[in-house]
């Protein structure tokens, strides 16, 4: 089959090429020329320099007969003529904290590709095609969509809803074999393109192939993004919390009785300064406007994103609180500006908050390092005599008062052994993740002052 992609970022990308990938002659647009001379490199490191994700690159260039990526519209305009599928596959981020999605990229982007969509075939609009939402959207959208293109004199053509539930740092893995493939179409004609786009899975008996009403399949991204998150906060502020005010209570031990309950689960039971990236907050603040919108309540919702928003100030806070920390003047080693581990995605990392918070408390200087993601945090915070940007984590540690730990990168986990292998100095710790919680004893002893989420501070002796 033929398949557009309309936007080609994380999910765009992905997602391209996997369809590349299941044999479909496949095209990727995007308006970012910068990217899209990097994605069509025909290089892994190239590729993942842009976007990194495990294994993106290598399926990149190992399908590269069958998928192209480019800027120039005219080859859309071209490749349309005969296409089966259309994804949509834009950023709908929020609209200030409003909760309100900021859909101007994706109509513009609808308007436009509808105005040649009502011309291809010379005009006759022989050949059906199908719109594909996987743009994480109001629950509402497919009507909306369908609106504009009907505005536009656009015929012949239906409007699937088909989310994606990728991980970032697990997205090539999940695209390929994922858990569930959610399809939401109105007509059997609609579900029957769908499965012929998807028929390695539709085929499997591994993987679970559901197929709902457009809306059903849209508010599912809302409410999945959402139960997720909630399991987060309340481990953050429940869970987390109890462990930080109560002494000789440990985290690691409190979450495996509490997982070890079968109606419990295990998934999201770690403690973390904050629940960042580009979905979570995003659709739970969607999901809440939404609700509100329509005259319901949404005070679990809200409640979830400010119990996220109050870990992290609390997290920051407990330098001063509890330490006696004073931030002035002060040089910092902060590791980690990715969200997470495994990807290069800075949106909503906590690192984001916790530099503006550092220079707001006038510190000397702030070392930052991260392995995957320096390049993106560069274009918030360009270098200069308090932002040093370092090529390694043992540099960062150079004269550090203070040491954060932001993103949960492994190999940050030795930098516990470095700083008691004769290190001098003695920082105050901060262990936004509790990388070195295996390591607390052994370096409060050695004299280090601890805080670290889910757990209560810890003098150095």
């Amino acid at each position: 089959m033929k398949i557009l992609y309309i936007g080609s970022g994380f999910v765009g990308a992905c997602s391209a090429a996997v369809s590349a990938n299941s044999g479909h002659e496949t095209l990727a647009y995007d308006i970012d020329e910068n990217k899209i001379a990097m994605l069509g490199a025909n290089d892994r490191d190239t590729i993942e320099s842009c976007l990194f994700e495990e294994g993106l690159g290598d399926l990149i260039v190992r399908n590269r007969e069958h998928l192209t990526f480019t800027s120039d519209y005219d080859k859309v305009e071209e490749f349309i003529e005969d296409v089966d599928a259309i994804f949509m596959c834009l950023p709908t981020p929020e609209i200030g904290e409003t909760g309100e999605s900021d859909l101007k990229y994706y109509n513009s982007a609808t308007i436009k590709l509808a105005q040649i969509l009502a011309s291809r075939n010379t005009n006759k609009q022989s050949k059906y095609v199908v719109i594909v939402n996987k743009s994480t959207v109001p629950i509402n959208m497919v009507d909306q969509t369908a609106e504009i293109m009907k505005k536009q004199g656009v015929k012949n053509f239906g409007v699937v809803s088909n989310p994606e539930f990728l991980v970032e740092g697990k997205a090539v893995s999940g695209s390929l074999k994922p858990d569930r493939v959610v399809v939401g179409a109105s007509s059997q004609k609609d579900f029957g393109i769908m499965r012929q786009i998807y028929r390695r899975f539709y085929d499997s008996t591994a993987i679970k192939y559901i197929e709902v009403n457009p809306k059903e399949a849209a508010a599912s991204k809302l409410l999945a993004n959402f139960y997720l998150f909630n399991k987060l906060a309340v481990c953050f502020d429940v869970i987390g919390r109890a462990c930080e005010t109560f002494s000789d209570i440990k985290f690691e031990n409190i979450r495996s009785i509490l997982t070890s309950d079968k109606r419990i689960g295990d998934w999201g039971f770690y403690d973390s300064l904050y629940a960042g990236g580009s979905c979570f907050i995003k659709d739970a603040r969607s999901l809440s406007h939404q609700l509100q919108s329509a005259g319901q309540n949404a005070t679990i919702v809200n409640e979830t994103y400010l119990a996220n928003k109050r870990q992290l100030n609390i997290f920051v806070g407990r330098a001063q609180r509890e330490a006696n920390f004073d931030w002035s003047g002060k040089t910092v080693a902060l590791f980690g500006t990715a969200f997470k581990q495994d990807t290069n995605d800075i949106r909503n990392s906590p690192s984001i908050d916790i530099v503006n918070y550092l220079m707001e408390q006038s510190v000397k200087k702030i070392n930052i390092f991260d392995p995957a993601a320096l390049r993106w945090f560069k274009t918030i915070f360009p270098p200069s005599k308090q932002l040093i940007y370092v090529a390694n984590e043992i540099e960062a540690l150079a004269g550090a008062d203070v040491v954060i730990i932001v993103t949960d990168w492994p190999q940050f986990r030795g930098l516990a052994d470095v700083l008691l292998s004769g290190f001098k100095g003695r920082p105050l710790i901060m262990d936004g993740r509790r990388l070195w919680q295996h390591r607390y004893p052994d370096l409060q002893k050695a004299g280090f002052d601890i805080i670290a989420v889910g757990g209560v501070f810890l003098k150095g002796v």
